[in-house]
């Protein structure tokens, strides 16, 4: 391996032997003939990349893609069922939520604990104690035993002995997503520092500003298995287009399968034929930033003729709750004497100020302000897509207001 690689995995696999009975365990330790009665899960399958001394990569995928076990491996927790991993360096790892931490010792003790875990002399850590103390911040509990913090002291000294250890090879595992928002950025502001120093950085997350943001190449895993590595725009473009079509339709899918929710009603003179975003790159999209420009373009069939057609959408969340709703009626658009077997296309414009997560559009097509009188048809669910905060827009709330702020000092004494 060269000299400038930190970590080599080659042809990396994680092999977990699943019985349907207890009894099938002992049944096959002890069968003469080797007779098998487990199935092999693959929690990775042959998984390979090289990362180079100071490069920051990121890990990202699908719950139970795979990332964490990888982590673990590199980490020397688990061992690979086959292939070989190269290390160049000390390793620092912080995967799991106190992991490693002894919650009958005081927090001093798990400090010490953990760095000689980690390979350092009682010196050593001596010389670092004030730093990675005043890091986490507990004040006085850092002498109590662990088993008394709550789960944001126990990342924080965590995350303190980890990043304060002077490590060549820093892992975290989603432990950013845990803590204040003042801790967050206090981690963050450190692990650039290390980043600047040259420390090589292997993350896990889930966040796209955070990856974007501390990392310069990504890592995709899905079922165990490594799709593509590329720049972090890339990857999460393709990640987001993996799960756009399962995550945020599978319960609604459900549910209209199963007949638990009724999705369209109407007399039907009128009907939508089609609905579909269209992002600012010209082309349909079911996934937006934060406060891009969007189109939402609905056709409709007049299947009768109908004197006056009003069209209404309505945006709610996740949990059905509507974000907003405007129709053509408020904005002085109304049809009128519409023929039998026209069409119409409404294009409908505006920025997608929303905060991340997922949403779907309802429909209505109707001869006045509301749905009540003459319903021709109102539809739920008539489209879904996602919102992810690729730029990550420091904001709180349903909805982005992209506001300015001015700001005029007053006269010290005035």
């Amino acid at each position: 391996m060269s000299d400038k690689t930190a970590i080599n995995i080659d042809n990396i696999s994680k092999i977990y032997k699943l019985y349907n009975k207890k009894s099938d365990r002992v049944k096959e330790a002890l069968n003469p003939f080797r007779k098998k009665y487990h199935r092999d899960f693959y929690a990775l399958h042959d998984v390979s990349f090289k990362i180079e001394k100071g490069e920051n990569v990121g890990i990202i995928g699908r719950n139970g893609s795979g990332k964490s076990t990888l982590l673990k491996i590199i980490s020397g927790v688990l061992t690979p069922s086959s292939g070989n991993i190269y290390l160049n360096g000390k390793v620092s790892a912080l995967l799991e939520l106190g992991a490693g931490f002894n919650p009958e010792l005081t927090g001093i003790d798990n400090v010490y604990f953990n760095g000689i875990i980690l390979g350092y002399t009682k010196d050593e850590i001596d010389n670092k104690l004030e730093e990675i103390v005043d890091f986490a911040d507990i004040g006085d509990f850092v002498y109590q035993q662990v088993k008394t913090y709550s789960s944001g002291m126990f990342v924080r000294l965590a995350f303190a002995v980890a990043i304060n250890v002077d490590p060549d090879i820093l892992i975290i595992d989603e432990a950013l997503a845990v803590g204040d928002a003042a801790f967050q950025m206090k981690c963050i502001n450190k692990i650039n520092k290390l980043i600047e120093r040259g420390v090589t950085l292997l993350f896990v997350s889930h966040d796209p500003g955070a990856v974007k943001r501390l990392c310069k190449k990504a890592i995709l895993l899905n079922n165990g298995s490594m799709v593509k590595e590329g720049n972090p725009e890339e990857i999460f473009d393709l990640y987001n287009a993996m799960i756009v079509d399962t995550d945020l339709s599978n319960t609604i899918v459900h549910q209209l399968e199963s007949g638990q929710i009724q999705t369209t009603s109407g007399t039907g003179e009128a009907k939508v034929k089609d609905i579909v975003f269209i992002a600012k790159k010209g082309n349909p999209e079911k996934m937006f930033e934060v406060g891009e420009p969007v189109t939402l373009k609905v056709s409709v069939l007049i299947n009768q003729d109908i004197p006056r057609l009003v069209l209404g959408f309505m945006i709610k969340d996740r949990l059905g709750q509507v974000i907003f709703g405007t129709n053509t009626f408020f904005t002085g658009q109304v049809l009128e004497n519409l023929k039998q077997g026209s069409e119409y296309v409404f294009n409908i414009f505006f920025n997608m100020n929303l905060g991340p997560g997922d949403y779907s559009v309802a429909t209505a097509l109707v001869s006045s302000e509301t749905h009540f009188e003459n319903n021709y048809e109102w539809k739920d669910y008539a489209a879904m897509f996602k919102v992810v905060n690729v730029h990550n827009i420091l904001f709180v709330g349903m909805n982005w207001l992209p506001v300015q702020f001015s700001i005029d000092a007053i006269p010290y004494g005035i």
